[in-house]
């Protein structure tokens, strides 16, 4: 259960998707102008990441051992499907968040933390359960990740900035000060 949990927290906050591997910057930028906007996009990533994390663990299990050359491709074919789902039942429970996520939501299938995760998980061997632990705390970090930088433009466009650091430059100070601060993470535990 310990490695369990290292698992996840190594996933979330230690190696963080967005912040520490810089993948998944099109969301991080595009979709986090509003909280509720980025929280929502957050959790369709999530259960892309449970559903890729599950499907990945299947493929690696049953079928890649007998065809390593299929491994990227039917890695993209879950993803691309996966997303297909999200995307329909969004639409059709929420058309509302469908129209405010935009272009953002079908550009999950691109999203390279969604593919990252497949293949980290695949390289590091990770067994059924410790995969599914890795996809929640790589999509609670990915989600925590949108929420702090949609927090923090939301402020910035409330205070007095010089004109010559507003918009994309602020935002991009912005990351680069939250990615430092969950860098420092990595030295306070040992990653996994």
């Amino acid at each position: 259960m310990n490695q369990l949990v290292w698992i996840f927290i190594s996933a979330m906050v230690i190696n963080n998707f967005t912040l520490y591997y810089f993948l998944g910057l099109c969301p991080f930028f595009g979709v986090s102008g509003r909280i509720d906007t980025a929280f929502r996009l957050g959790l369709a990533n999530l259960f892309v990441l449970l559903i890729t994390s599950t499907c990945a663990w299947v493929l690696n299990t049953f079928v890649l051992p007998h065809a390593p050359y299929l491994q990227l491709i039917s890695f993209i074919v879950v993803i691309a499907s996966t997303v297909q789902f999200v995307e329909m039942v969004i639409k059709k429970l929420s058309p509302a968040l469908f129209r405010a996520l935009g272009i953002f939501l079908p550009l999950i299938t691109t999203n390279c933390a969604i593919l990252g995760l497949a293949l980290f998980q695949t390289n590091r061997a990770y067994s059924f359960v410790e995969g599914i632990f890795f996809a929640v705390g790589a999509g609670a970090g990915l989600t925590l990740a949108l929420v702090l930088m949609a927090g923090l433009r939301v402020e910035a466009e409330l205070s007095d900035i010089p004109a010559a650091v507003k918009g994309t430059a602020m935002n991009l100070i912005i990351a680069g000060i939250l990615s430092m601060a969950f860098m420092g993470f990595a030295g306070l535990f040992s990653s996994t």
